[in-house]
């Protein structure tokens, strides 16, 4: 269902262009969801979230990938969810423009591989050497060569990983509380 939202986009203030695209489904293995994608037609802002039918309970969710075959795990990231690779000192937390994706876990680390090389373009020295071997090692993990631990936290509980292999549990009330938990999604009453 889309609908024409009476609200300013946030990102360009714009008081006619945004709508708000609602869609349930399901996901396997994950169930049944609520998709909601806010779009801007002026500036092209987006933003998308999932909401899980079932209720929301603060979630930890990970796998360690240690083979090829582990790296097509279907991951479902909210905007509200913080990724870790802790081997790798890896992190990513939910920001202001933070938007929620259904991908795989090589889908995940390409990601983490696309913003360290936006960060080291015109980096030199110590920095850019970090950063490449920490690029070098994605590699491996990808070829299933060496093994890491990929973990979602969601204080909202949207994310998962879904593979037999992986771990879920609800998070702990100290790990909530030193979590960022992203932008909350402008969903309008279109009553």
């Amino acid at each position: 269902m889309q609908s024409k939202v009476d609200a300013p986009c946030p990102q360009c203030a714009d008081s006619s262009s945004l709508s708000m695209l609602a869609m349930n489904s399901e996901i396997p293995y994950f169930g049944e969801h609520t998709q909601i994608t806010v779009l801007c037609a002026s500036c092209g802002w987006k933003h998308t979230d999932f909401i899980p039918s079932d209720g929301e309970k603060p979630g930890f969710s990970s796998l360690f990938v240690d083979e090829s075959d582990k790296t097509m795990a279907r991951v479902v990231r909210s905007s509200s969810c913080t990724i870790r690779i802790p081997e790798l000192d890896l992190e990513v937390s939910p920001g202001g423009s933070s938007s929620g994706y259904v991908t795989n876990i090589e889908g995940v680390i390409n990601r983490f591989e696309n913003a360290i090389e936006t960060v080291i373009r015109g980096e030199e020295g110590e920095v850019r050497e970090t950063a490449e071997k920490i690029l070098e090692r994605l590699q491996i993990v990808k070829d299933g060569k060496e093994g890491v631990s990929l973990e979602l936290l969601d204080p909202r509980g949207r994310s998962q990983i879904i593979h037999p292999d992986a771990i879920s549990r609800q998070l702990e009330d100290d790990e909530k509380e030193l979590l960022e938990s992203g932008p909350e999604i402008p969903v309008f009453d279109l009553g």
